[in-house]
């Protein structure tokens, strides 16, 4: 099945069983759907091929650099999304985004404050970076997953130095709304806090006519104390070519980070470059194609859980991410017991929340419909 109104097929994807994928060969030789690490089952956008094709075709895979037109591609790609005007000396280039959350925390002396649950990262950089850790959860409640600010408020010390944010927030999938992000920003005023806002699936806002807002927008003195990761990875589905960058406005702040990164972080792969250009260039109509498709298996999904006695989640409105609680199903642990049920979910233990489970729905309907018919045969047949 080809998208409705689009010549892009997101049915029809790559063989990715017996191949090197990571996603698939965690369950090599058994018959369970992986739906766990957050990787698009469709074929990359066409016009990033080609573009990597022709680099391939020229022979010449030298060491490189950013080229003009690259960093002109991600100036013109964040003033035309997010109304961001980014000043190209800005841009510190990272060969994936993780590293650039470890080296936030090695830019700043003092502990690390961040909300659960949330991406896993979060909880193991500030322990490598030789740095404390305090957590607030994130509060349900209304259907709706918020920032708890009296939790913030109680938690944060004088030795606290840096907010990790996750903006559109993965795993609970919300996209924070002006308000939301205001109090924050206030609440780092108040404490003097460094920010950094991991806004690497910002394209993936499913809420139509919603646009990402970028923290460091906000006002002047939050660009200054913003480190922002972004990434083409997870909206163009390139992931294993590794290009990231931060953005920060900040001078000395930028120059903590990039200290940080010498003798230990290496230079972007040129083939993610090339990638990236094309990507924030000439994939406009498979990005707004991608939106629809996720979009329809976003709501089968919540239209399925819904309807599951033991399990619930709340409407996701960015990523392909669906955040499901499962504590009502009486299983010790619900992500082993979906893998013997024939789903491979990511285990909400390793987010900072037990007894949850994460569903990526960023694969062709033939799969999610398979994957959800196990889920619920597996939960209407489960031994109390």
């Amino acid at each position: 099945m080809v998208a409705s109104g689009t010549a892009f097929d997101f049915e029809h994807v790559p063989e990715r069983r017996g191949s090197d994928s990571v996603k698939w060969n965690k369950y090599a030789g058994q018959d369970v759907l992986p739906l766990w690490i957050a990787d698009m089952d469709f074929a990359s956008p066409p016009p990033v091929l080609a573009a990597l094709q022709a680099r391939v075709a020229r022979g010449d895979l030298g060491y490189a650099e950013p080229w003009p037109a690259l960093v002109e591609a991600v100036q013109a790609y964040c003033q035309r999304h997010y109304d961001w005007r980014v000043e190209a000396d800005w841009l510190v280039w990272l060969p994936g985004l993780v590293c650039g959350i470890n080296l936030a925390c090695r830019s700043v002396d003092g502990e690390v404050l961040t909300a659960t649950p949330v991406y896993p990262p979060f909880l193991s950089a500030p322990g490598l970076s030789g740095r404390g850790l305090v957590r607030v959860s994130l509060r349900e409640e209304g259907g709706r997953w918020s920032w708890d600010f009296a939790a913030l408020e109680a938690a944060v010390t004088p030795a606290t130095r840096l907010l990790l944010l996750c903006h559109p927030h993965n795993p609970v999938g919300r996209a924070w709304t002006d308000e939301e992000l205001g109090t924050l920003a206030d609440f780092c005023r108040r404490h003097e806090l460094i920010v950094c806002s991991d806004e690497i699936h910002c394209d993936l806002v499913l809420d139509n006519n919603r646009p990402h807002r970028p923290l460091a927008t906000l006002d002047p003195d939050m660009a200054q104390r913003t480190i922002t990761l972004m990434a083409p990875s997870k909206t163009y589905n390139i992931p294993g070519l590794g290009c990231s960058f931060a953005v920060i406005p900040d001078a000395s702040l930028r120059r903590r980070f990039a200290d940080a990164m010498r003798g230990i972080v290496p230079d972007v792969n040129l083939l993610g470059w090339v990638a990236t250009e094309a990507a924030f260039t000439e994939c406009a109509d498979w990005h707004a194609a991608l939106l629809t498709v996720l979009r329809r298996n976003r709501d089968r999904v919540q239209e399925t859980v819904g309807a599951i006695p033991g399990l619930s989640m709340t409407p996701v409105e960015a990523t392909y991410l669906a955040w499901i609680d499962a504590r009502g199903l009486g299983q010790e642990n619900p992500a082993r017991f979906f893998e013997q049920n024939g789903v491979g979910l990511s285990d909400g233990t390793d987010f900072g929340l037990p007894g949850w489970v994460r569903l990526n729905f960023g694969c062709p309907a033939a799969t999610l419909d398979t994957a959800l018919e196990r889920i619920v045969s597996a939960c209407s047949t489960r031994k109390a």
